[in-house]
Parts: C-alpha cells; structure tokens; sequence
C-alpha cells in the first residue's frame, strides 16, 4: 500500500481520537448493548439496535485510522531545510494577480483539509499547481470556476 502523506498534527489528532473510540466509546456501547439485552425481546429494541449499530460505526472507524496510520509517513516541515520551494506541510502565502486578494494556506495530507482553516489537501488543484515551485513565482492553477494566477509571495516552515 502507498505511504500517505500527513503532518505531525494530523497524525496527533487521529491518535487522541483512536484513543478515545478505544477508551470511552468502544466501553460505552458495550455497556449500552448489555443494558439493552436486559430488557428482553431483542427483535423490537430499539435501544439495541441503535446501540449495535454504533458499534459497528465505531469498529469501523477505529479501523480506518489504524489503517491510516499504519500507512502515514509523517512530515513534519520543522526540521526539513528552508528553501523557499513549496513542498508538502508548509504555509504558502498567495496573491491572487486578479485582485491583488492574499490568501494563505498550508498543505496538508486529505484527511487534514478544511478549507475554511486554510488547510488545503496535498491533492487539490491549488496545491498541485504550488508543489515544487518557488517563491515569486507565478502559478496558473486550474478550478471549477475558471484559472486563476496566483504569485508566491512567501513560503514558511511552521
């Protein structure tokens, strides 16, 4: 299986929500399933069967994340060398040559993105068109609303 690029923080977060599903949800539909087969007829319980089918979410997730982080290679752009080309985890500071617009986003892996947080996914159309180049550089990047040129103003490790 591919290596599937994600930054220390990200890697943090899916651990502490492993770790919750693991020691509180996990124990608390157990708990919820026993409760319910207390009281009887299992065909026409409704608590049991929203309990099951919590579990099963549950189980599930946990899965998907020790799977994605048995597969993660963590990057963490701290401690890689400054040298003003964009590359996966750092913060790129964009002009938008339209309008003179500043946005700034980091490039995460696609389990990390929310764009409203300026954290885009290594897979998206504007970080595709920023890997690999450098600051002061002019980037045509393509999206659904037509393309849009951007300029590189800066490049930050944090």
């Amino acid at each position: 299986m591919n290596k599937v690029p994600m930054t220390s923080v990200g890697e943090q977060r899916l651990r502490e929500e492993l770790e919750h599903l693991k020691g509180e949800a996990r124990p608390n539909v157990i708990a919820a399933i026993a409760e319910a087969r207390e009281h009887g007829d299992l065909k026409e319980n409704a608590e049991y069967h929203a309990a099951r089918e919590q579990q099963g979410f549950i189980e599930g997730r946990i899965q998907e994340i020790e799977g994605k982080l048995s597969n993660a290679q963590v990057i963490d752009v701290t401690k890689l060398p400054r040298t003003g080309k964009v590359i996966f985890g750092v913060t790129v500071e964009l002009i938008n040559l339209e309008d003179d617009e500043e946005v700034t986003y980091r490039i995460v892996g696609e389990d990390e993105a929310d764009i409203k947080s300026g954290l885009i996914s290594v897979t998206s159309p504007i970080a595709r068109a920023l890997i690999g180049k450098e600051e002061g550089e002019t980037v045509l990047v393509r999206t659904p609303g037509g393309d849009v040129e951007y300029e590189i103003s800066s490049v930050e490790h944090l």
